[in-house]
């Protein structure tokens, strides 16, 4: 086992609250071990790019509360082709890093598992999307936070909903993943949340609101990946029923920004302890996570897009927006 005193560390796809945390996690736990760590801006851009800046856990320490990625982030074309990998693996080899830990989503693991399949040097990654939509880990960095975020967001709507007696349609993020969806909404009271996992809840939404007639608010929140958009939706509703005043609210990135939560912040905290630790352990292609409130390490492999709603969060739909 090569012994590691040089890890790379970048962000890529996505930005999510929590990274941040993560980054001086890895950082603090790295200088505990004699490791010195290195971040790779602008993720697999960087890389190629050789891009690297020194990260020292005392100004990362002034930073973890930050929002998004302070080594920026960045989707990349030219990694997907066989000389932008070859360009990668030579960064590798010319900064002498001996493991690299990543920080994203699915695509991050892919573009990680290309990688590993021309170099030897050992990987380790961390869950970073607010989609929440990794097999593995119940929860991924941002997601806590993007929830929060839309609560409160479909919290003010509601109130104006309520003083004209609207219906509101509030677009939420995720992609084609309803955890954002479906978490924002029943914590909000919708009365009909749909998801891209179930073509059931429109039918409810239109049983429901085709005789709706009241003073009260009523509020839909549709996940963005949804197979019926949500102009699509308002224009079905109308149809059926056209006494109603109705509003379309898309939230947007506004979801992506803002500080993390103490949840994503403690989140990134052990994700990045424990990333770091079994590197120094001699782990690789791996994904660090957390399942049943416990750190887990699961094989890089198996680590994709996950869309299974569990039968209890299938049931709590059913039972408030039916």
């Amino acid at each position: 086992m090569t012994k590691i005193q040089h890890i790379g560390i970048f962000t890529s796809g996505g930005d999510a609250p929590g990274m941040n945390a993560a980054l001086f996690a890895v950082v603090k736990t790295a200088e505990t071990l004699g490791i010195k760590v290195s971040g790779i801006r602008r993720g697999f851009e960087g890389l190629i790019d050789d891009d690297l800046i020194p990260l020292q856990s005392q100004q990362l320490q002034k930073q973890m509360h930050l929002g998004g990625t302070i080594l920026k982030t960045a989707r990349s074309e030219r990694f997907k082709s066989k000389l932008g990998q070859e360009k990668s693996v030579q960064t590798i080899k010319d900064n002498k890093l001996d493991a690299l830990i990543a920080i994203g989503g699915d695509g991050t693991f892919r573009g990680m598992l290309s990688l590993s399949s021309i170099s030897n040097i050992p990987f380790i990654g961390i869950p970073g999307t607010i989609d929440n939509d990794i097999a593995g880990t119940d929860y991924t960095l941002g997601f806590d936070s993007a929830v929060n975020t839309a609560i409160k967001c479909i919290d003010n709507i509601r109130d104006t909903a309520e003083s004209h007696n609207r219906v509101f349609l509030v677009e939420v993020m995720g992609r084609d993943s309803g955890y954002i969806s479906i978490y924002s909404g029943l914590s909000c009271g919708a009365d009909s949340i749909l998801i891209p996992e179930s073509a059931q809840d429109f039918t409810y939404l239109l049983e429901k609101i085709k005789n709706y007639s009241s003073e009260d608010a009523f509020i839909v929140v549709v996940a963005e990946g949804d197979e019926v958009s949500v102009e699509e939706v308002s224009s079905k509703i109308r149809s059926v029923n056209t006494d109603i005043d109705l509003r379309i609210a898309k939230l947007g990135h506004i979801q992506r920004g803002g500080n993390p939560s103490a949840q994503d912040r403690m989140l990134g905290i052990r994700l990045g302890v424990l990333a770091t630790k079994a590197l120094f352990q001699g782990e690789s292609n791996k994904m660090a996570g957390v399942r049943n409130n416990r750190p887990t390490l699961s094989a890089f492999e198996s680590r994709v897009k996950e869309h299974i709603i569990d039968a209890e969060l299938q049931a709590l739909l059913t039972l408030f927006c039916k």
